[in-house]
């Protein structure tokens, strides 16, 4: 705002007060009246400024829910919890201004009433999105409920501070009918205080117009912002698929070439020492004591040459199935680990890509279990339904908090944005001393 505009501002407020009191003060007949009108202004005013004010909480307390449960920021909940305590104090307040008037109490106990639905239903948002229920805090959201609630509330407001400017009206025109009834020389003085209110609603537009500009500029600058993020998350998104694809190959082309190249040279080496062993006739003890162990160290080295190939690249997925993977990745588990696991596999049909997302995600969810988790049964499921499958894996260990997961723990992250780069839903739920459950809802098509 200019300063200009603030100095007419400032120059026409006092001009219209003195051409008041000396409209008072000259028409001595019509002062009773004009005072009573006058107070019955302000009144009114007071009543509109009041449920303004209203309005104006109602839209802070909704954009703080809003900012809240897009983003579950609790800085978020400030205006939100301000506006709601300052609520319940403006109806108390407003209550009062419309007690004389039978259409006024009927708007304001309809407005008192929406006003409650409106903050029951946030209430409720507010709930559900503290408890993590993003199905249903979303449903509750994105309905026209509280949309026909806030509206309810516009319309009733409206039409309360609608028949305020009404009496305000009336007073003014009581007044301008005293004024009528006063000597000639009112006259100068009233055309000074209109000419000086008149000053004062044109800067008043002047200064709403110049406000309503800055907003639609911030407004610009907001969306152009968050179109940045947007760019920048889904760049970021990509990059991460990309890395976790590339990845993938990697270990793809190790296995082949351990299996292609090391494969070979053990078992050249193990048919070595076979042909060996067997062309020697008298071979003393210590020789064949060292044939053997050498003949058993090579076996071990292929069983671990095989393991790391399985680690790397299952090579039944491919060969035997995603259910017959996970039987034999479990059963392995359990024999390495101890702890016992029990399975719940049904037959799904899936691409070769998303049987190794569920490969993947029972993998890591094992290996966490196995190393953190000290537990001493665990469940893997995989359930089929009309339009995804459910994985679930659940065990009985020490539980932890997920909150406070540090951000170098990678594995959630990456079964999380494996799961979404499915188009599929990632949920971890643990407490200390309760066990974990990680499961995932995967579509069956992109």
């Amino acid at each position: 705002m200019r300063w200009s505009q603030i100095r007419k501002m400032a120059l026409s407020l006092p001009v219209a007060l003195l051409a008041a009191l000396l409209l008072v003060g000259i028409n001595e007949t019509s002062y009773q009246r004009s005072h009573q009108a006058v107070d019955e202004m302000a009144q009114t005013q007071h009543t509109r400024a009041a449920l303004n004010r209203l309005l104006q909480n109602m839209l802070d307390a909704e954009t703080g829910l809003r900012g809240f449960l897009l983003t579950g920021e609790e800085r978020y909940l400030t205006p939100y919890e301000g506006a709601v305590a300052t609520l319940h104090s403006n109806l108390d307040a407003l209550r009062s201004s419309f007690a004389d008037s039978p259409e006024d109490r009927e708007d304001f106990s309809q407005l008192a009433q929406q006003i409650g639905r409106k903050l029951s239903e946030m209430a409720l948002s507010l709930d559900l999105r503290r408890q993590g229920n993003e199905d249903a805090w979303r449903f509750v959201i994105f309905t026209d409920v509280g949309k026909e609630n806030m509206d309810a509330i516009r319309t009733h407001a409206l039409a309360l501070i609608e028949r305020a400017d009404r009496r305000a009206a009336q007073n003014q025109a009581h007044i301008l009918r005293s004024l009528l009834l006063a000597r000639l020389g009112v006259a100068a003085m009233a055309a000074i205080g209109l000419l000086a209110f008149y000053m004062y609603l044109r800067q008043a537009r002047a200064l709403q117009t110049a406000l309503q500009r800055e907003q639609e500029s911030l407004e610009r600058e907001r969306d152009r912002l968050e179109g940045l993020v947007r760019e920048r998350t889904a760049s970021l998104a990509e990059l991460a698929t990309h890395l976790q694809q590339v990845r993938e190959d990697e270990r793809g082309h190790l296995a082949r070439e351990l299996h292609d190249e090391l494969g070979a040279l053990l078992t050249a080496a193990k048919l070595d020492v076979a042909r060996l062993k067997s062309r020697i006739d008298t071979t003393p003890p210590e020789v064949s004591e060292r044939l053997r162990h050498l003949t058993e160290t090579l076996n071990g080295v292929i069983a671990l040459k095989r393991r790391i190939i399985e680690n790397l690249r299952p090579s039944s997925l491919a060969n035997l199935g995603l259910t017959a993977s996970l039987e034999i990745l479990t059963r392995e588990f359990a024999q390495h680990s101890g702890i016992a696991v029990d399975t719940d596999l049904q037959e799904v049909d899936l691409s070769p890509a998303l049987q190794l997302t569920v490969y993947r995600i029972v993998q890591e969810s094992l290996t966490n279990i196995g190393k953190y988790a000290q537990a001493r049964h665990a469940t893997v499921r995989v359930q089929r339904h009309a339009a995804h499958v459910t994985v679930e894996i659940r065990d009985d260990g020490t539980g932890f908090t997920p909150g406070a997961v540090p951000a170098k723990s990678h594995g959630l992250a990456g079964m999380r944005h494996r799961v979404e780069a499915a188009g599929g839903h990632f949920a971890v739920h643990s407490q200390p001393g309760q066990g974990t459950v990680v499961s995932a809802n995967i579509p069956w098509g992109p």
